[in-house]
Parts: structure tokens; C-alpha cells; sequence
């Protein structure tokens, strides 16, 4: 298929989000966002938000006035307002969608730096984003990462907020977060906050809050901007854009930030999307940008740099200066205010950014791959079990062909699924299970167009044979003209998508756009780029002319095959061989693209007319004086309980139908959880041809087997959906099993089950925390040991058991009527056909309680010998997940701890770049929890989290009561904000009817409650469920062990007494917050023999090397000196202490878990799920339609 976006085929490296942020950003890097949407643990119902005030209360517009008068432009001096005279008002009038109420203008200071404002009046997250055009491709030859580190140091203190996490700080306490990522070309960094003081959802706005706060919230808070009487984007927008004005680079953070970047590069190490993409950099012109190595690690940065004699900050401030400038930089702004006032304040903030006249970064005269790279083909092994054919084509730069994007006619031909395609041809042949084709934009003046085709074992061994259908298919598409009608129905599809596109999440729209703005397009069209406006076949041809067969680079990506690879790429260690196409191989390339009618593949040709765009695109908006917060039952028997909302909120043209169909024996076994699951890819496999066309027409369908049984669902344009949703049902019901495909199919899930053993360790500890902490559920390995003993007929005499006997459960959501809901549900009943299923055959969820007192620990080796990072998953047990009460405590400890923990565990001490913290749901309990993956044993992560805890309590004790109620109003804030489109309103409900508590008010709920809370109630559940020292905390730790690691902690170490001085002190150091480099301090060590020596060498080292302060550095000394009594013959003297000095508390003794089917069969469980509200309250079974 075609990509669905150019941004995921960019290169760019990210920073950590926060967890509000998480669900907004594509990155193939880790973001601390991904982490809170990927770690989510497995509720069926995560934290749901909901509207503030549609405007300003009384009280919040007098202080909205109150603020004004210390930024209107009314009050600036003479010569500040001559210098807004020169501002440039350069639009507005941008295209929007057609239910687009934001009002937009773009604006050029007289610094250059455009910006463009966006006043949404309705909005409860404000943003803003700032492109540079600058990125990896300018990183010095012999300093490869370096505009990724200077992204990352921008964040690190400036000079009118020097504090490291002032700008975290602030947007944490507003409901904030922020993020940055470095391209090729840019570097892009956003933030989101509130965009109001106070969640204008609170009925008690004017009224006294608890503890005596004030009533119209105001604070002086470290944390506020002046005061609260600042609405929360005017004081992030004032952090940041000091980034762009005037960075420290602050020295005391520099070694930090760069043992971040090289953790990040390590985290990827071992991934295959991050290897091959550096493989094929590094086998380019290395006369081009694009054959940096973009990422940098601490030896390009930092340990090379300074053996040359560099001094690294003065290197990166040296970047920062040579190509940040105004002129480069595009700003997006999103707020409530007004037009007038966001270019008041961009004016204010932003007129300091030096315009240094710097030209567009551009690498003409020079391409990517040189006449040697091309015809060539590339061997890699990969670490998973991964089979593909990756073709790269030099291509045109489109940048100047916004009009036409002739990239998209081409890859709409040869990505097509349908009928005569590529794909359908090589998938019948048992060669592939999936192709794909598009545009991969390298940088001004370059490109790839590139086709990927994921193959089957045969489809390996055939690879030639898959390429020249490839390019006889090509030889198809420039043997005829360019096609008007083609061109006219995608036109006509993206026009329908972008006049009911709805809005997204705040910091995703405005960081794109900063991006977009960076193209030379016409400023109106930034928010259209995705239309195509001109059909143009001579610049269609032109495009087709660079498929050629010898313009084209093969990778050819097997653990298997050839076998023989000799070479390792430098930066990965990916092994490969390169070697010239052989002549004959070429020669039967050229043949395909010369083929004609009569010689090409019969089976291929050109894609029918698309019966699924949709026609009918009416949408009855009826106003109401507030939206249903909740679906209703229109049908509840022993068959179908259908739950159904018309849409009175977003009015698109759009709905979803969801269906489960209730069977226990799907969960009953593993066995029948891995036949369910080839059932529904059997299925999917046969509508591949058939749902493409309704795909591109933006209307898809999901299934898949879940703890319910089988999950169905149509979504998108409601026009078609029956259709659809019919061809599924059918498909369902009169599966024939293939076993061609069975083994096909088999094969993929078998390689899916092993290689999830060669993932990231933090995408697979909450895997085991689930199977520890769920009544019944597995792991992969169990699952891969049923698969071997699946058949084709077992599937088959499997799937009619299932559908034989069901309870339908339903929700029709969007533009669709009570008539339209009913029939849909009458099209599942009749074509099913199934008998009911008692209630008393429902599978029942229920979760293991941990006991207070409890301190378990769980390890469990990692299967990857090449992988260097342990994984900790550190969780609390809580309660049920129906206590209210506790719900909002273990809310706002999460929010609490989420700035500090980040800061003390992955920012100062730095024990890996992937560090979160937060609260954890499973079907009927929760807790809280704290993921790391580092180098460092998981021992030393559980020891640092229980310091990081203890100390939490000093924390919470010092905590003003003004920080505390910005806290709640943080929570608060989070739980009430507003759904953002139709989608995200189906995605609540139906979470909400799959957890079966059917709590659709939890959000107003949570607030309630959150609000309410005193001081005093969180030290009291700090005291009972967190504190390490508690006697009622319930703990339960997953140990995840590298058996590759080179940097674990002293008890790893060598035998030799240097190797372990040298190691304990490195301890010490990260004990106390500092990264320890220990080849430097090694080297410092070298001549030292003697405790006294050894003692006075590390004082030096921590003093000179590390730029201590001489406070940093004794209370380490003292620490060291200790310990090193065990190194040197005398024992160490008094106890253990945490890093605030106290006595380390003493916990229960650790009960190691080696049988969990034993462990789990000597636990209580919870009582399963139940409804809060009796469902007789949700029933309407009014006829009228």
C-alpha cells in the first residue's frame, strides 16, 4: 500500500515525553509519551478527559484583563510599537476543513521568523512548536549527533531561567508536556500546556478551595510564571522561547545530556528498523549528508572530540550559533487568545531571536548514492526474523510540486492491494504477505522512491522473480498515458478527507505544521497540502522515468539467506555483503521493463474504479444545549445488548460499528487463543483484495481474537459501512481454509511469537507483569509451543464452535440513526445465526491481589545474546479499581512524581533514556508502577527507585500547599479535557462497555474526587502504598536480565582489586546523581595503589574531570571511603544510607517468584467486573427513529 505518510519514512531522533503526550508523535525513537500509551497496561478504559469551558468565567476574565494589561500592545513603549509597525501580516486566509472554527494568521517579524497563529476559542491545550532548518545533515564529519545533542541541551537551563528543568517544571504544572525530535534537515520542538489557569469545567471557580487556596486560583508558586493571573501558554511560550534566544549549555549538565544521547542510541542498537536504515546510509555517497551516522553516541561526541583536543561545549554552542537563526525558524502558536494577542506576545518573546540571514540548507550538485551504489544489491541479516525485498530508486524532489505530487499517482498504482496489482500476483505465488511503495523526501534536491515487499520463505528464495514483476508492472503504467480518471478519484478522496478532517491532539497539529511551513508552498494551502490541485502527465512521466534498471539499489533483508555476509556496518554491527546486480540478473530486469501486452504477466493490470468512495456525505446536525455523555441500549436480551449514540458533537459523515462476539473458548486454552487468531488472519488474508478499495476510501474494518472472543469492527465514511460490514461477516462465516496460506500464515505468526523475545525489554516487561498479575492469562511462549501443533483443519473444525454460540455485543457510534444501528445489528444476528449464550458461560476477568507486606521479584532472562539493557517494571499494588476514592489519590501521586522521578532517575542520575512512571490499570485492580531499561542491573534500578520513593517523602512533606493544589488543578485539568474528534468519543465508550463497568462518567468522577483531596490524604496513602519502609505496601518486581552487558554494577565487575575500586566508586557516583564515565576515571585510578591514593585521585577526578563543586564531591568522598574499606581488607563503616543521608529503611525480605502457576494458585483474586450503574438506566427503547 502506499505509505500513509512521508513522516514515517523520515529519519529523525526524539525526546522523551512526558505521559500526557504520548499518543501524538510517529517516531521509530522512544518517547517517554509512547511509553504511557505502550505501557498502558491492560485496562480496557485509560484515563479519559473531558470539556472545560466553552469561554472565560467572570473570575477567569478578570484575570485574563488582569494579565492583559502587562502584555497588551497598548502599553509598549514608543519604540516597541514602531517596531510591531514592521511586522509582516502576510495571510489570513488559510484553506480549512469545513467544520474548522479556529481562526488562523501568518505573520513575519522583523527578524525574519515567521510564525503562524492559530486562536481556537474552544481549546483546553494551547501549543506551540518551532521548526529549525537545521538537522542531522549538517552534523560535522568528524562530530556525527551533533545537532541531536545540541536539541537535547537546549532544554537544559537558559539565561533568564538557568534551573536544568525549569521549562519541565512549568508545563508539568499547568497539565504540560513537551518533546523534540532532530531530522535530516530540522529540528522540531513543541510543547502542549493548559490553556487555562484552571479547568473551567469546575463549579466551584469562584468559591474557596480546600486548605484555604484562593479562590480565583491565583499562586506564587516556583512553578508559576509571574503569578496564575498568566494564562499558562504565555508563561511556557516565555520558556521557550529563551531555547531560541539565549541557551547556557549549562557545563554541570553537558555529560548528562550526552549519556542521554548515547543511551538512546544504545536502545536502538538492536533495532532492526534503526539498522537498516543506518546500513543504507553508510553504504551511500559519502560525499552526501545522508551517509551520517544521525544519532551520535559519547564517543563521536564527547570521548573522540576530546582526544583531539576539542572543547565539546564550546562545539556545541559553536553549531548553535553557525545555524540557528530567526530566518530559519517557523513558529506555530495555538491558544484561546485572540489573533491580536498571540502576535502580541510572539512579538514580545520572539523578536529577540537573531536573525542571522542564513540560507536554506541544501546539498545540490551532490546525490545520496553515486554511479557505484546504483545496481547494486545488499545482503543484511537482521536480528529478528524478518524477510524483505526494499528497492530504492533516486527520485525527483517534488518540494516545488505541491500542485501535482506526481510521487502520489505512482505509488497509488504500484502500492494498489486490488485486483491485477503487484501485490495480488506475488501473494497468490506464495511469495508475499505484504507491499508497499512511496516517496521517501531525503532533502532539498533529493529523493527515493522506494517499494517494500515483505516476503514469504518461497517469496525469499524467488526475490528475482518478485523484482521483475515489479518492473514489468512498470513497464505497464509508462506504457500508457497518465490517467485522468485516476488522478480525479484520488483528488476527489483527498478533498473528502481534508473537508472533514477533524482536529487532533494540540502539540501534534502545531509541531507539523511548523514542518509544513518550511516548504515553499503558498501560505493559504498549509493546512491543504494534501490536496491535489493539477493533473499534470508530464510531470507524472517525468517521475517515471527515474524507475529505470539502472537507476535502482536492492536490499535484500534474511536471517537465512545468502549466508555468507563479510561485512559489519560501523555503527550498528550489522552484518552484510554488498555486490554489483549480476548482468544476467540485469538483463532480465531491463527485459520486464521493456515488456509488452503480449509478454508481460497476464495477471497483472491496471486498478477498476473505486466502488466504495463514498457519495452520500450529508450530515443532519441537530443543536443540543450539551452533548449525551452516554450511549444508550436500544436492544438488551439474551442475544444483543446494542448500544447506540447519534454524534451531537463533531458532525462528520462518519461512524463506527464495534462487535464482540462472546465466546469463552477462546480464552479457555492457549491452544484456542492461537486458533482464534489464525482464523482472523485467515480471514483478513481472503479480504485483502476486496476491502483495499473501501481502505483507500476511508473506510476499514478491524478483527481480531480478545479475552471476550472475537472482535469485529467498521469504521469511517458511514456511507458504505453495511456493505462492508456484510463482505466481513460472510467472509467469517464460509472461511474456507487454504493450506497453502494456513502455512503461509502460520509461519508469519510463529516468527511474530519468537521474535517479540528480540524487542525492546520494555515493550515486553509489562507482558510478564500482566501474566503475574491477571487470574488467567499467557505468555508467547506458550503460545509458540501450542502453534507447532496447529493444523489447517484444526482452524477449521475450530472457528463454526465459535459462532455457533455467541452474546452480541454492540455499538453503533456517528452520523447513523436508530434505524441504521437496529439494521446493522439485524445484519449480524441473521448472518451469524447463532444461538445465545447464557450469561453463566461468560468468561469472568479477575486480577491477583498482592498482599500487603509482599516484596516479590520476578527475573527472567532476555533471549537476545546481543542486547545490553535490563528492564525493571517496579509496580505497587493498590486496590480495586472501582475505589473511587483511591482512583484519585493514585491520580495525583502519579502526577506528583512524574516531573521528579524523570528528572532524579533518567536526567541526573542518568540510569537509562527509558525511565517512566505512573499508574498502572488492569481489568479490576490498579497500582503504580515505575519502568527503567538501562545498562544497570535491575537490582541497582530497584535500588535506586526505593531511594528515589523514600526520599519522595521529604518531597511531599516540603510541598507548599500552593504546588499542591497545581497538582489537582494539573489532574483536573487532564481528567476533563475535551474529546478532540468523533474517533476519540468511540474509542471512551467503547473502552468503558469492554472494562464491563460501564463507567462512563469515571473522568467527571476522578475529577470530583481529585478535587477534594487534601495534603493530608496523600501523605497517608504515601504512607500505607508507596513507602519502602511500610509494613501494608504491596510490591511486585519484574526483573528483566541482559545476558549481554558490559556496565552493570560492581558486583559484575572483575577480579582484579583496580577493576573493582574502580567500579565501586563509579557506585558511589551514580548513587549520587552523577554519570560515571569509568575509562576516564580508570585512567585517573591508574597510578593510585594505596586507599589514601586511591582516595585522593577520585577527589582530583571528581573536582577536574567531572567539574564538581567541592559541596558535590564530599559528601561522595566521604560515601567511597566506606565502602572501599571491602576493597581494601577493612570493613566499611556505618550503615547504608539513601541519598538524602537517612538510614535506607528496611523492607520486607525479598520472596523470589520461580513457579508462577504456584504463586498465582497462593494469592486471592479480586471479584470480576460489574456494572456501577444499573444498565436498566441506559435502556431506551423508543421506536421513533
Amino acid at each position: 500500500m502506499p505509505p500513509r505518510s512521508s513522516a514515517a519514512l523520515r529519519l529523525w531522533n526524539s525526546r522523551p515525553l512526558s505521559y500526557t503526550s504520548l499518543l501524538r508523535l510517529c517516531s521509530p525513537a522512544l518517547t517517554r509519551g509512547f511509553l504511557a500509551a505502550s505501557l498502558s497496561g491492560d485496562s480496557a478504559s485509560p484515563p479519559s478527559l473531558r470539556a472545560f469551558y466553552s469561554a472565560y468565567s467572570p473570575s477567569a476574565w478578570r484575570r485574563h484583563r488582569a494579565f492583559s494589561l502587562h502584555s497588551s500592545p497598548v502599553l509598549r513603549t514608543p519604540a516597541e510599537t514602531a517596531n510591531m509597525s514592521t511586522i509582516q501580516r502576510i495571510t489570513e486566509n488559510l484553506e480549512k476543513p469545513e467544520l474548522d472554527d479556529r481562526s488562523y494568521r501568518v505573520i513575519r517579524l522583523p527578524n525574519k521568523l515567521e510564525a503562524l497563529l492559530v486562536h481556537d476559542p474552544d481549546t483546553d491545550k494551547a501549543s506551540a512548536a518551532v521548526n529549525v532548518n537545521v538537522g542531522n545533515f549538517s552534523d560535522y564529519d568528524d562530530m556525527p549527533g551533533i545537532a541531536h545533542a545540541v536539541e537535547h541541551l537546549l532544554f537544559m537551563g537558559t539565561e533568564k531561567y538557568p534551573k536544568e528543568n525549569a521549562y519541565n517544571q512549568y508545563l508539568a504544572a499547568h497539565s504540560g508536556s513537551s518533546n523534540a525530535y532532530t531530522a535530516a534537515t530540522e529540528t522540531n520542538y513543541f510543547f502542549e500546556v493548559a490553556a487555562m489557569a484552571e479547568s473551567t469545567d469546575q463549579k466551584t471557580a469562584a468559591e474557596t478551595t480546600t486548605n484555604g487556596s484562593l479562590a480565583n486560583g491565583t499562586s506564587t508558586s516556583k512553578n508559576s510564571s509571574t503569578s496564575d493571573l498568566a494564562p499558562p501558554l504565555y508563561g511556557a511560550l516565555d520558556r521557550f522561547a529563551q531555547f531560541f534566544v539565549k541557551p547556557l549549555f549549562l557545563e554541570s549538565t553537558l555529560d548528562r545530556e550526552l549519556r542521554a544521547v548515547d543511551s538512546e542510541n544504545k536502545k536502538n542498537l538492536q533495532s532492526d528498523l534503526w539498522r537498516l536504515m543506518q546500513l543504507n546510509k553508510s553504504l551511500s555517497n559519502s560525499k552526501h549528508p545522508y551517509h551520517h551516522f544521525s544519532t551520535g553516541n559519547l564517543q563521536t561526541l564527547k570521548e573522540d572530540p576530546e582526544k583531539r583536543g576539542l572543547e565539546v561545549r564550546s562545539e556545541f554552542i559553536k553549531f548553535y550559533e553557525k545555524h540557528y537563526s530567526a530566518n530559519r525558524m517557523k513558529l506555530v502558536v495555538l491558544g484561546r487568545e485572540s489573533l491580536d494577542e498571540l502576535e502580541a506576545w510572539v512579538t514580545e518573546l520572539f523578536s529577540d531571536v537573531k536573525n542571522k540571514d542564513l540560507p536554506q540548507n541544501r546539498w545540490d550538485g551532490v546525490e545520496p548514492f553515486s554511479a557505484d551504489d546504483l545496481c547494486t544489491q545488499v545482503f543484511a541479516k537482521p536480528v529478528m526474523e524478518t524477510r524483505s525485498l526494499d528497492i530504492y530508486f533516486p527520485f525527483l524532489d517534488e518540494e516545488s510540486l505541491y500542485e501535482a505530487q506526481p510521487s502520489r499517482y505512482i505509488s497509488h498504482l504500484i502500492g494498489h492491494e486490488g485486483p491485477g496489482s503487484i501485490l495480488a500476483y506475488i501473494k497468490a505465488k506464495g511469495w508475499a504477505n505484504g507491499l508497499s511503495a512511496g516517496v521517501m523526501p531525503v532533502c532539498p534536491g533529493s529523493a527515493f522512491f522506494t517499494i517494500s515487499v515483505r516476503l514469504t520463505q518461497e517469496g525469499l528464495k524467488k526475490y528475482r522473480e518478485v523484482a521483475k514483476a515489479i518492473f514489468e508492472y512498470i513497464s505497464m503504467i509508462k506504457e500508457q498515458e497518465p490517467e485522468q480518471w485516476t488522478y480525479d478519484e484520488m483528488k476527489n478522496l483527498a478533498e473528502v478527507d481534508f473537508r472533514f478532517k477533524q482536529k487532533s491532539p494540540a502539540s501534534r497539529f502545531t509541531s507539523r505544521l511548523s514542518s509544513v511551513m518550511q516548504k515553499p508552498m503558498p501560505r493559504e494551502w498549509l493546512l491543504s497540502g494534501s490536496l491535489l490541485r493539477k493533473f499534470d502527465p508530464e510531470s507524472i512521466k517525468k517521475a517515471m522515468s527515474y524507475l529505470r534498471a539502472d537507476n535502482f539499489r536492492f536490499v535484500i533483508v534474511s536471517q537465512d539467506y545468502p549466508g555468507d555476509w563479510d561485512l559489519k556496518e560501523k555503527w550498528y554491527g550489522t552484518e552484510y555483503k554488498i555486490e554489483k546486480v549480476p548482468e544476467a540478473f540485469l538483463a532480465e530486469l531491463r527485459q520486464a521493463l521493456n515488456s509488452t501486452t503480449e509478454t508481460r504477466l497476464s495477471e497483472l493490470h491496471m486498478p477498476h474504479k473505486n466502488e466504495f468512495v463514498p457519495t452520500r456525505l450529508s450530515v443532519e446536525k441537530k443543536e443540543v444545549s450539551e452533548p449525551a455523555k452516554t450511549p444508550k441500549l436500544l436492544r438488551h436480551d439474551e442475544r444483543v445488548r446494542l448500544w447506540f449514540k447519534k454524534d451531537d458533537r463533531f458532525w462528520v459523515p462518519k461512524g463506527t460499528v464495534h462487535v464482540t462476539l462472546r465466546n469463552p473458548l477462546v480464552w479457555a486454552t492457549p491452544a484456542n487463543s492461537v486458533k482464534a487468531k489464525l482464523y482472523c488472519e485467515l480471514v483478513r488474508d481472503v479480504l485483502v483484495e476486496y476491502s483495499y478499495d473501501a481502505e483507500l476510501a476511508g473506510l476499514d474494518y478491524h478483527l481480531s481474537a480478545s479475552v471476550f472472543g472475537l472482535d469485529v469492527s467498521v469504521g469511517g465514511y458511514n456511507d458504505k459501512m453495511s456493505v462492508l460490514l456484510e463482505k466481513v461477516l460472510t467472509s467469517m462465516r464460509d472461511l474456507v481454509v487454504n493450506p497453502e496460506r494456513f502455512h503461509i500464515i502460520k509461519e508469519r505468526l510463529s516468527r511474530g511469537y519468537r521474535n517479540a523475545d528480540y524487542q525492546q525489554p520494555f515493550y515486553q516487561v509489562g507482558d510478564y507483569t500482566r501474566y503475574l498479575t491477571s487470574e488467567k492469562t499467557w505468555i508467547n511462549e506458550q503460545y509458540a509451543t501450542e502453534l507447532e501443533h496447529i493444523e489447517a483443519e484444526d482452524v477449521a473444525a475450530f472457528f463454526p464452535q465459535i459462532l455457533q454460540q455467541t452474546h452480541i455485543e454492540v455499538l453503533a457510534h456517528g452520523n447513523l440513526y436508530k434505524e441504521d444501528a437496529l439494521k446493522l445489528t439485524d445484519l449480524v444476528e441473521s448472518t451469524l445465526n447463532s444461538r445465545p449464550l447464557p450469561l453463566a458461560q461468560w468468561n469472568v476477568r479477575r486480577n491477583i491481589i498482592i498482599p500487603p507486606g509482599s516484596n516479590y521479584i520476578y527475573e527472567r532472562t532476555l533471549k537476545d545474546p546481543a542486547n545490553v539493557n535490563h528492564c525493571i517494571e517496579y509496580y505497587l499494588f493498590i486496590g480495586n479499581i472501582t475505589d473511587n476514592a483511591l482512583r484519585a489519590k493514585l491520580l495525583l501521586f502519579a502526577q506528583m512524581t512524574d516531573e521528579p522521578a524523570f528528572d532524579q532517575l533518567r536526567s541526573k542520575e542518568q540510569l537509562g533514556y527509558v525511565v517512566w512512571s505512573g499508574a498502572r490499570y488492569s481489568a479490576t485492580t490498579f497500582g503504580y508502577r515505575v519502568i527503567i531499561q538501562s545498562e544497570r542491573t535491575a537490582d541497582y534500578l530497584e535500588s535506586r527507585i526505593d531511594s528515589f520513593l523514600g526520599n519522595f517523602a521529604r518531597t511531599l512533606e516540603e510541598m507548599t500547599e500552593e504546588d499542591f493544589e497545581g497538582h489537582k488543578r494539573s489532574v483536573i485539568n487532564k481528567r476533563l479535557e475535551k474529546l478532540k474528534n468523533l474517533g476519540s468519543e468511540t474509542t471512551r465508550y467503547w473502552s468503558h462497555i469492554g472494562s464491563e463497568y460501564f463507567d462512563f462518567l469515571q473522568n467527571e468522577n476522578d475529577a470530583a474526587g481529585v478535587r477534594s483531596l487534601t495534603k493530608a490524604d496523600i501523605v497517608q496513602f504515601y504512607n500505607q502504598f508507596i513507602a519502602p519502609q511500610s509494613s501494608t505496601r504491596a510490591k511486585l518486581s519484574i526483573h528483566l536480565i541482559a545476558q549481554s552487558n558490559t556496565n552493570g554494577n560492581a558486583a559484575d565487575g572483575p577480579q582484579d582489586r583496580q577493576a573493582r575500586v574502580v567500579a565501586e566508586l563509579g557506585k558511589q557516583l551514580e548513587a549520587a546523581g552523577f554519570a560515571a564515565d569509568t575509562d576516564r576515571l580508570e585512567a585517573a585510578l591508574k597510578k593510585a595503589t594505596e586507599k589514601s591514593e586511591v582516595l585522593s585521585a577520585f577527589h582530583t577526578f571528581m573536582l577536574s574531570e567531572m567539574s564538581l563543586s567541592e559541596e558535590q564531591a564530599k559528601p561522595v568522598l566521604s560515601k567511597a571511603e566506606q565502602n572501599l574499606g571491602l576493597v581494601f581488607g577493612s570493613p566499611a563503616e556505618g550503615s547504608e544510607l539513601t541519598n538524602s543521608g537517612t538510614e535506607k529503611p528496611q523492607q520486607p525480605a525479598i520472596t523470589y517468584i520461580t513457579n508462577v502457576p504456584e504463586f498465582k494458585t497462593r494469592l486471592s483474586v479480586s471479584a470480576g467486573p460489574h456494572p456501577v450503574t444499573d444498565l436498566t438506566e441506559f435502556e431506551d427503547f423508543d421506536p421513533k427513529l
